[in-house]
């Protein structure tokens, strides 16, 4: 049910929304990619998928708002061309917000993070706005900081924000999903302090 799946999801949501008036300082804003829409025929072929558009389009916006630069991660876990490439073109084309650097080789957060930090590394940047979904936030936050990053939790897709509704109470795919996203992240971030 959508109404057990988002309350378990907002649980991984510690993380309040940035207000937009009053943002902290940093040096530059990082965008996690999330996952391909594989063979789109409206794009002519792979593109990013509808979790990763939420979390570029609150890039683009934080980019707006700051002027700060942007690098978008994400490698080609399940095959196909990398996700921070394709995140780069939908930046370009829907947002008209470039990015200026681009990490495609990694896997996982875990790896999101590492080689994110070895790109920005040389250039001193080391406080990030982090932009993920405000559940995957933990896991992302643990790992960046393990990289060296000193991060500001940059949220979109607040589960929290969600009202309850009397249709939440019947079994429905989207309450499926949400109970995944659940599982996956809590595993993760279990599995991410267990390596260390």
């Amino acid at each position: 049910m959508p109404a057990v799946g988002n309350r378990l999801l907002a649980q991984l949501e510690p993380y309040p929304a940035l207000n937009p008036a009053h943002l902290p300082q940093a040096d530059a804003i990082v965008i996690l990619g999330a996952g391909t829409y594989f063979d789109a025929p409206e794009y002519g072929g792979d593109t990013v998928d509808s979790l990763a558009l939420e979390r570029l389009r609150y890039g683009a916006r934080l980019a707006r708002l700051t002027g700060l630069p942007i690098l978008v991660t994400g490698g080609k876990p399940a095959g196909g061309k990398p996700q921070a490439t394709m995140m780069q073109t939908s930046l370009v084309q829907d947002f008209h917000v470039p990015a200026r650097w681009e990490e495609s080789h990694s896997n996982t957060t875990w790896e999101n993070a590492r080689n994110s930090y070895a790109l920005l590394a040389p250039t001193d940047i080391r406080r990030i706005f982090l932009v993920t979904h405000a559940w995957h936030l933990p896991r992302a936050v643990y790992s960046f900081e393990k990289a060296g990053f000193r991060v500001i939790p940059a949220g979109t897709g607040f589960t929290l924000a969600n009202k309850i509704r009397i249709m939440d109470f019947i079994p429905q795919p989207r309450g499926l999903q949400a109970s995944y996203y659940a599982m996956h992240e809590a595993i993760g971030l279990i599995w991410y302090r267990l390596k260390g």
